[in-house]
C-alpha cells in the first residue's frame, strides 16, 4: 500500500469521516506516519522519530520474525476458533508456564478491553455478587462495562458513577493522599479499601472484585508501595471477591525483572484473574484472561457457553507465539533492566539540575517524569509537560504524557530499545521519500486537495 494522499488531503479525510472523539497525537500539529521498524518511526517525508510512546510493538515494530510468522499463517489458514487447531493450545500452555501455577486457563479475545470486559463476568459470576472496587485515575477500556469502572474516563464526563462502583484512593505515594513520609503508607491505602468493603456491607451490598493495573499507566505511572496488594487481595477475599490484575499496558517482561509486573509484590501474590494485550501480538489484536480452574468451573456452570469467533485464531495464535520467542531469544527482560536502569539515571541526574522535575519513577522500560510547579507543594506542571513533549518532537523524540492533571511525561517505548540509543541523543537518519513510501512503493499521492469537500 503506498501513501495515498498528501498530509493535508488525510487530515482533510480524518476530519470528515472520523469520530470528532477519536483524538490523535500531538493534534497542534499532528504526524504522519507512514513505516516503522524497531524503535523508530518515519514520516511521510522520510523523518525518523524515536519512539518512546509504543508499548504497543512491544518487541519492535515490523518485526521480522513476527511478520513472518503471521504471513505463513495466513497463507495456510484462518478460521473460527471453534475449530480444533495446534496454535491456540500451544500458545495457552505457554503463556500459562509464564504465570504462577493456580493461573492456569485461557480464554482469548482481540482486545484488552474485551479481555476485562470478560474477567467482570468471571467475577460477577464466581460469587453472585456485582460489585467493583477500582482505583481513582484508572482506566480499563472502553467498552461500557469498563468506563463504568474507570474513573479516568467518566469522571471526564457526563455519567455519573454507578452504585456498584466504589473508588478506592490511587497508592500514590509522591502525590496521593499517603504521601513517602507517611509511616505506613502501604497499610493506610489498603485500610481504605477495607473501609470501603464495611461500608458496601452496611448498605446490603457485596463486593465481585478489586480491579487494579499492576501499575498504574494513565493514572500517572503509579507503582504501588510493597505489600498493598497482599494487603488489599486479604480483605477482598474475605469478602467473597476476587483479585483482577490488569497487565494489558505492563505485562510481558516490561518490568525487566519479572515477566508480570504484578510478579514484583512478592511471590506471595497471585491475582485470581490476569488480563493482558496490547504487547501480546505486537500489534496485532489478540488478548487473553487467564484465571484459575475454580472460576473457570463457576462460570461453566452459568450454563453460558462463551465462545469468541477469532479470539484465539490460528494466525493469532501465531503472531503471539512469536512475540514470546523474540522476548526470549533477545533478552528482552533482561534488556528493560539494563535499559531502563540506564535510562531512569540519566533522568534522575536531569532531575537534579532542573526544578521542573518533581519525581522520577519507574521500573524496567516503564517510567513517569512528573512535572512540578513548586517542589514543596507538587503543583502540577500540566502547560509545562506539553511545551516539552513539543520541543522533543521537535527534536524528533516521541512522548506522550497522562496521569490526572497530565503533567506526567511517560516513557514506554518497544523493549528493543538500546543504551547506545539513549546515547546518540535525536534521530539523524532521514530516508529519501521518493525511494519509499510506506515501506512499499514510492507512487505519488492522489492530488485530491481541491476536489476534498470537507
Amino acid at each position: 500500500m503506498c501513501e495515498l494522499y498528501s498530509k493535508q488531503d488525510t487530515l482533510a479525510l480524518r476530519r470528515k469521516h472520523i469520530g470528532p472523539s477519536c483524538k490523535i497525537f500531538f493534534a497542534a500539529d499532528p504526524i504522519k506516519i507512514v513505516r516503522a521498524q524497531r524503535q523508530y518511526m518515519f514520516d511521510e517525508k522520510g523523518e525518523q522519530y524515536l519512539d518512546c510512546i509504543n508499548n504497543v510493538a512491544h518487541v519492535g515494530h515490523c518485526h521480522p520474525e513476527v511478520v513472518k510468522a503471521a504471513m505463513k499463517q495466513m497463507e495456510l489458514l484462518n478460521t473460527n476458533s471453534r475449530f480444533l487447531h495446534d496454535n491456540i493450545v500451544e500458545y495457552a500452555k505457554r503463556l500459562c508456564a509464564t504465570l504462577p501455577e493456580k493461573l492456569s486457563v485461557c480464554y482469548f479475545t482481540n482486545s484488552g478491553s474485551e479481555a476485562n470486559d470478560l474477567a467482570l463476568r468471571l467475577a460477577r459470576q464466581f460469587r453472585g455478587h456485582q460489585d467493583v472496587i477500582t482505583l481513582d485515575h484508572a482506566y480499563h477500556g472502553h467498552l461500557t462495562s469498563l468506563i463504568e469502572i474507570s474513573p479516568y474516563k467518566f469522571r471526564k464526563g457526563k455519567d455519573l458513577k454507578k452504585e456498584f462502583v466504589h473508588v478506592a484512593p490511587i497508592p500514590d505515594t509522591y502525590r496521593g493522599k499517603y504521601r513517602e513520609d507517611h509511616a505506613d503508607p502501604t497499610s493506610a491505602y489498603a485500610d481504605e479499601v477495607k473501609k470501603i468493603i464495611e461500608e458496601a456491607h452496611k448498605n446490603g451490598r457485596k463486593i465481585a472484585a478489586f480491579i487494579a493495573e499492576s501499575m498504574q499507566s494513565c493514572g500517572g505511572q503509579v507503582i504501588p508501595p510493597t505489600g498493598y496488594f497482599q494487603k488489599v487481595a486479604e480483605y477482598v477475599r474475605a469478602a467473597g471477591g476476587v483479585f483482577i490484575a490488569d497487565e494489558v499496558q505492563v505485562g510481558f517482561g516490561r518490568v525487566g525483572k519479572h515477566f508480570w509486573s504484578f510478579q514484583m509484590h512478592g511471590e506471595d501474590f497471585v491475582p485470581d484473574i490476569v488480563t493482558m494485550g496490547k504487547p501480546m501480538g505486537n500489534g496485532h489484536p489478540v488478548a487473553c484472561v487467564v484465571t484459575t480452574k475454580e472460576i473457570a468451573e463457576a462460570f461453566c456452570s452459568s450454563g453460558m457457553e462463551y465462545f469468541n469467533t477469532y479470539g484465539g485464531n490460528p494466525v493469532s495464535s501465531a503472531v503471539a507465539l512469536a512475540v514470546l520467542d523474540v522476548i526470549e531469544n533477545e533478552d528482552l527482560q533482561g534488556n528493560a533492566t539494563r535499559v531502563g536502569g540506564y535510562l531512569t539515571e540519566l533522568l534522575k541526574k536531569q532531575k537534579a539540575k532542573h526544578t521542573l522535575i518533581g519525581d522520577v519513577r519507574g521500573v524496567g522500560l516503564f517510567i513517569g517524569i512528573d512535572l512540578v510547579k513548586d517542589h514543596q507543594r507538587r503543583t502540577p506542571a500540566t502547560a509545562e509537560a506539553q511545551h516539552v513533549i513539543y520541543k522533543m518532537k521537535e527534536k524528533r523524540v516521541l512522548l506522550s504524557a497522562d496521569g490526572p492533571h497530565r503533567n506526567v511525561l511517560k516513557i514506554k517505548p518497544p523493549m528493543c530499545f538500546s543504551e547506545e540509543v539513549l546515547s546518540a541523543g535525536a534521530p539523524e537518519q532521514k530516508e529519501n521519500p521518493s525511494q519509499k513510501r510506506n515501506g512499499l512503493c514510492a507512487e505519488k499521492q492522489s492530488p485530491l486537495s481541491k476536489r476534498l469537500k470537507t
